[in-house]
């Protein structure tokens, strides 16, 4: 490698560490508009090669002028998107480096096996079943759809039909049951999968969002042949929990498959104190989670974990083409666990966060940031013109300013324009709401308390503008 080549690296790494170093104070949300963007980033396709550095110098201006929102920044609320920690993004460095194909043991001995040790560390510390299949996706979305690929596999199997050789056109129909208030991205599975969204059964929630388990045991009665059952570990709105080992002993009567849907809630079960929130949950038959939440791992990196392995590699690789090696006992094969042959080695910044912050560091983290979102409600509850709309159950907040949707969204937008910290806006029960969602390890209570004087600011602010505004 010559100096010229050496360059554009030392000068990405010297931009990187300016910007972790600076997240503290710089502003919260993008700054920059999409006019300013064009010019820094559009212009005509170059007629030929040019300065590998000063590419590397145009991105780091971007980020300089507001282009780059702080979205891993310690008050940085508004999605459930968790910030990196400096292991996991110095692994995920070597990974672009490294450029390994993640997906055969071939093609990346010393990956694999971080992989093989990733999953073994997340089965333990989740409690879920040791002898559970494990892959890697990019997010939760791929991991509902590994999930539910098994699921069709297996009761389709265990109907006499070959899913994956024949379709699902004269197949026995699989029913999709969830609760009413389940995330989109179970949506986008069923579609992707052919089963069609119109399939879902929504079972009745409570006034929180959980499932009501009487409620499913009654759709459950109504419904003939195979059935997959789709719970909700930490709602995006309230992170509520539904009673999952319920729901599991109420499925598996049935014959039913049980889904979990744990994208952040499910690192709950790495708490001993969290732990009682989700008891049952082992019972699952699959579960599906994100390490780029909680897990505070970079950018894309999603968990699926099935207790079926046979029905997980069927539904992922059935047969193999013929340039490719075989199984082998004691190897592990990427490919056989999620939906994509060329990866990156996403699994490496896994096993680099699970190894420095070790069981208790992982509870540590979780508990710090459901602990954060209680001082926000406890700040927050009683002040005039502020409702919570539920009680704090993990790291989910749902505040209402003047009960009043235009007075919330005004607020809401405020707080967004101040730069201080981002919280993003939601319609909970007909009614416009800030979400508030604490999932980053550089969270603090400083960060709270400061977030808190800019919310009762900006509520302050619109109540006087809009007093001031005369009655028509």
């Amino acid at each position: 490698m010559t100096d010229a080549d050496k360059a554009p690296l030392d000068l990405a790494y010297r931009q990187a560490i300016e910007y972790l170093t600076g997240l503290a104070e710089r502003p919260v949300g993008a700054t920059a508009g999409t006019e300013q963007l064009l010019k820094t980033f559009g212009g005509p396709l170059p007629p030929g090669p040019g300065s590998a550095t000063e590419t590397v110098e145009l991105l780091g201006r971007a980020a300089a002028e507001g282009g780059i929102p702080t979205a891993s920044g310690p008050r940085y609320f508004g999605y459930v998107t968790g910030g990196t920690l400096p292991v996991a993004i110095a692994a995920d460095w070597l990974v672009a480096a490294w450029d390994q194909t993640a997906s055969l043991y071939n093609l990346s001995p010393a990956v694999m096996v971080a992989e093989h040790v990733a999953a073994t560390w997340v089965l333990d510390l989740l409690g879920l079943p040791e002898g559970a299949s494990v892959g890697f996706p990019t997010g939760c979305t791929m991991a509902h759809l590994t999930s539910l690929a098994a699921a069709r596999h297996k009761l389709l199997a265990d109907a006499g039909w070959d899913v994956e050789r024949d379709g699902l056109t004269r197949a026995p129909q699989v029913h999709i049951v969830a609760g009413a208030q389940h995330h989109m991205t179970i949506d986008l599975a069923a579609r992707y999968l052919g089963f069609g969204t119109g399939r879902i059964r929504n079972v009745p929630v409570d006034d929180k969002g959980r499932m009501i388990a009487a409620e499913l045991e009654r759709v459950l009665a109504g419904l003939d042949g195979p059935v997959i059952v789709c719970a909700q570990v930490g709602d995006v709105n309230t992170g509520a929990i539904d009673p999952v080992g319920e729901i599991c002993d109420i499925a598996h009567r049935h014959g039913a498959w049980v889904h979990v849907d744990g994208a952040f809630g499910l690192w709950a079960a790495a708490s001993t104190a969290l732990r009682p929130l989700v008891a049952g949950v082992e019972r699952a038959d699959s579960w599906a989670l994100d390490a780029h939440k909680w897990l505070n791992v970079p950018y894309d990196c999603g968990i699926v974990v099935i207790a079926h392995p046979e029905a997980h590699r069927a539904a992922m690789l059935n047969e193999r083409a013929g340039y490719l090696p075989p199984a082998t006992e004691g190897e592990r094969d990427a490919i056989e666990w999620v939906p994509d042959f060329s990866r990156r080695a996403r699994s490496l910044p896994v096993w680099a966060a699970l190894r420095t912050l070790g069981r208790s560091g992982v509870a540590e983290m979780v508990e710090r940031c459901c602990a954060l979102t209680h001082r926000f409600a406890g700040q927050l509850a009683g002040l005039d013109g502020v409702e919570l709309l539920n009680d704090v159950a993990l790291n989910q907040l749902l505040v209402r300013f003047g009960d009043d949707d235009e007075v919330t969204r005004a607020v809401i937008a405020r707080i967004q324009s101040s730069g201080v910290c981002w919280f993003g806006g939601t319609v909970w029960q007909g009614r416009a709401a800030m979400r508030v969602s604490v999932v980053n390890w550089r969270t603090g209570e400083e960060d709270v308390d400061r977030s808190v004087a800019v919310i009762r600011a900006a509520l302050s602010e619109v109540s006087e503008e809009r007093a001031a505004v005369p009655a028509v």
